[in-house]
């Protein structure tokens, strides 16, 4: 099951990558890990270790906040979401 966190880190993922104009298969590269794993990272199925998460901002060249920030961001909005509708 997918969790909130996880899909909210694989869209931040998937739009700092595409920014880059990186496949999936050059993000694996450089940050050597499989190319599947950053797909199920992007999908939101897997949770990053945190050597994962500097190994992403290395090779995105992006402050390690830069990938959880907006993380947190969504997961607040989501929260306060749901608090205004109960």
């Amino acid at each position: 099951m997918k969790s909130q966190a996880n899909i909210a880190f694989a869209a931040t993922l998937r739009k700092l990558r595409n920014d880059r104009g990186l496949s999936q298969y050059a993000l694996a590269k450089a940050t050597d890990l499989d190319r599947t794993y950053i797909s199920l990272l992007e999908r939101g199925l897997r949770s990053p270790t945190l050597d994962t998460l500097l190994a992403l901002a290395r090779s995105l060249d992006v402050p390690l906040v830069d990938l959880i920030a907006p993380v947190e961001l969504t997961l607040e909005a989501n929260h306060q979401a749901q608090a205004s509708h109960e």
